[in-house]
């Protein structure tokens, strides 16, 4: 996987959705359930393999229980 800063911030923004899902305790696919998306995207997404629309990033964070932007916190000065 290439490392250009668009890919650091996709993998930032994965890892806190896996570890704000964790926080819940959710599986992957309870998540995908409650987000309206399958559990392999949540898998993706968390790994860093997709790029999710803004229309998924609103369907995870109101899953999970939080604002977008706590979302996107982790890839800020990358």
């Amino acid at each position: 996987m290439a490392n250009s800063p668009d890919d650091r911030r996709v993998r930032a923004f994965g890892a806190a959705v896996r570890l704000r899902r964790e926080e819940l305790g959710l599986s992957q696919e309870a998540l995908g359930y409650k987000a309206h998306v399958h559990r392999t995207y949540v898998s993706d997404v968390e790994r860093g393999a997709r790029n999710p629309t803004v229309k998924v990033i609103w369907k995870l964070a109101v899953a999970l229980e939080t604002e977008p932007s706590t979302l996107f916190a982790p890839a800020e000065g990358l």
